[in-house]
């Protein structure tokens, strides 16, 4: 019986063992969510000169948005994705945004791009409902389609609502909800502070226009 026990239990685990190791959802291909900015550089072909602050002022966000099919060599060309949007908080990355080449998903419904996602990451955990708009233009930008989940991270699989393009977007659920929270931050700080900019500015182009004038003053000859 023990033995029995045993072989039954062996497997089970086998059986269980490959779902279980598809089912980290921190990580797509060679990226992983909690690396840092110069581990992203490092694994692709781009520069930290690349990176770019997405909210003015704080050096809190910043993105890297990366084109594989532009990469030198067959396994650059043979790449599905059209491109790959890295979000950093603090300098980790915490969220990716993957688009994929209409060409490669050309035909392919979402059934197809389901069934293709769950082969490696396992039976998704919720599906969206296809629900008929009364009026198109007031549809979101992206449609959820399938979504992957635990208690870390969120993998969703989304539609364009203008070009039909799949898209990937995995993120980390606590540090995004600390990006979020931090981003409300700046976007409140800004607006209080816009007033002030606004009148820094239109002194700042007063004084070029002046500083131009008295130039073409001394210069100006009828």
């Amino acid at each position: 019986m023990t033995s029995m026990r045993s072989s039954m239990l062996c497997g089970i685990l086998l059986l269980t063992a490959p779902m279980l190791c598809a089912q980290d959802f921190s990580k797509y291909r060679n990226f992983s969510l909690g690396t840092s900015l110069a581990s992203v550089v490092k694994h692709t072909d781009l520069r930290v000169v690349d990176v770019k602050t997405t909210h003015e002022g704080s050096l809190l966000f910043q993105e890297l948005t990366w084109h594989p099919a532009n990469g030198i060599g067959v396994a650059y060309r043979s790449e599905n994705v059209d491109d790959l949007v890295f979000s950093f908080y603090k300098g980790e990355l915490y969220k990716m945004i993957v688009t994929y080449d209409r060409a490669s998903t050309e035909g392919l419904t979402t059934d197809d791009m389901v069934k293709s996602i769950s082969a490696k990451y396992g039976p998704p955990t919720s599906i969206a409902l296809a629900i008929d708009s009364p009026n198109e233009r007031y549809e979101p930008r992206q449609k959820p389609v399938a979504t992957w989940e635990d208690s870390q991270y969120s993998f969703n699989l989304v539609q364009s609502s203008f070009s039909g393009a799949f898209e990937l977007v995995i993120y980390s659920k606590r540090v995004n909800a600390e990006a979020d929270a931090a981003l409300a931050q700046v976007v409140k700080v800004d607006e209080l502070e816009a007033p002030q900019k606004a009148v820094e500015r239109q002194k700042k182009e007063a004084d070029a226009i002046e500083l131009t004038r008295e130039k073409n003053q001394k210069s100006f000859r009828p």
